[in-house]
């Protein structure tokens, strides 16, 4: 750290992102990546015309890719907001709407918690239940920017659409964003919510379903005046957020629609395989509705485990939070990767016992 940087960021603890190493060839289980390629008629659109057009600006109202993705779920142009990843949209909702005051579970994304402190927003995190739910009632009447992650991470749990209601009908001078990264995997969206109440604000990625983590495109959903309030600080940020590739990517993408749903079940397929045999050795496993598993055992310390899975080519993310020390997030593979890492916990525990 210099000695010019701005006081108020010299205590800023910054996200720390999964592991990206370069040392050798792992199965990579750590980063809720998708492990299929983008369909075929995507990376057909990447074309040397496309590249070319590089030398001019991308559209900075993203209008064609928002036309398409307001047809596809059944909303209004004015109803989708566009950004450099869904990061963006927390980055800027924080900045937007935080003002004093922000509230979200304890053990859930942690980039909430990097927002919070970057904005100066005295924020409140409330405990998950025993079983690592949340408790819709927490956060009715708070009067403050609640965030819920919905299916939440690490954890991979959901709660149902009408909790999430109550939250946004109980706080009706604040906003309430739904961070649905996960959502295509099985959890509930509270999309048509938006419809009836002008302070929630729904967000999702095209890094999770739609198999374009390196893209970098995330997107939301609000009332229209929600969405005018982003655009103003997308405006006076930068305009140009999303690449021109990358925007033709997404249009692309969604004309795929199909391909991504097919994707979608295959994951949870394996998802639930995965779970069946982690359950078969004795862990404990959360229900999950992502791309993802939380899992721990009683057999072995949550990170001695990830060191020896990593040792063995495998990568799956370790938390440092002593309350879920004990587990460790799997993201779902292919089938083939899932099955050799199920392999080789059984030889890791084998070992070890």
């Amino acid at each position: 750290m210099s000695r010019f940087l701005n006081q108020c960021y010299q205590s800023l603890e910054a996200y720390t992102p999964g592991e990206q190493p370069r040392d050798m060839r792992y199965i990579k289980l750590n980063t809720n990546e998708s492990p299929y390629p983008p369909a075929p008629s995507v990376v057909e659109a990447m074309t040397r015309e496309q590249v070319e057009l590089l030398r001019l600006y991308s559209d900075p109202t993203a209008r064609t890719l928002k036309e398409k993705l307001a047809k596809l779920y059944d909303v209004e142009p004015e109803n989708v907001f566009l950004s450099n990843g869904s990061d963006e949209v927390l980055n800027f909702a924080f900045m937007a709407f935080g003002g004093k005051e922000a509230v979200f579970p304890d053990i859930s994304y942690g980039f909430y918690e990097v927002y919070g402190g970057l904005y100066g927003i005295d924020y409140e995190k409330i405990p998950l239940k025993a079983d690592f739910s949340v408790d819709y009632r927490d956060y009715c009447g708070k009067g403050k920017l609640v965030v819920i992650a919905n299916p939440n991470a690490p954890t991979g749990m959901s709660i149902p659409v009408w909790q999430i209601e109550q939250i946004v009908k109980s706080n009706p001078e604040s906003v309430v964003l739904i961070d649905e990264a996960y959502v295509d995997f099985g959890g509930q969206t509270a999309l048509p919510l938006i419809q009836k109440y002008d302070n929630l604000l729904v967000t999702r990625t095209f890094s999770k379903s739609r198999c374009l983590a390196g893209g970098r495109l995330g997107y939301a959903f609000a009332d229209s005046r929600l969405i005018a309030d982003l655009e103003k600080i997308k405006f006076s940020t930068n305009p140009y957020n999303i690449n021109r590739l990358t925007l033709r990517l997404g249009e692309a993408t969604v004309d795929a629609e199909d391909y991504y749903r097919e994707k979608c079940r295959e994951i949870i397929r394996t998802r639930n395989w995965t779970a069946e045999k982690l359950q078969e050795l004795g862990f404990q496993v959360l229900p999950s509705q992502t791309n993802f598993l939380f899992a721990g055992t009683p057999k072995m310390d949550g990170m001695a485990l990830y060191l020896e899975l990593k040792n063995r080519g495998i990568l799956v993310r370790h938390f440092g939070n002593p309350r879920i020390d004990r587990f460790n997030r799997i993201t779902i593979g292919t089938p083939e990767q899932m099955a050799a890492f199920i392999d080789t916990v059984k030889e890791v525990l084998y070992e070890k016992l």
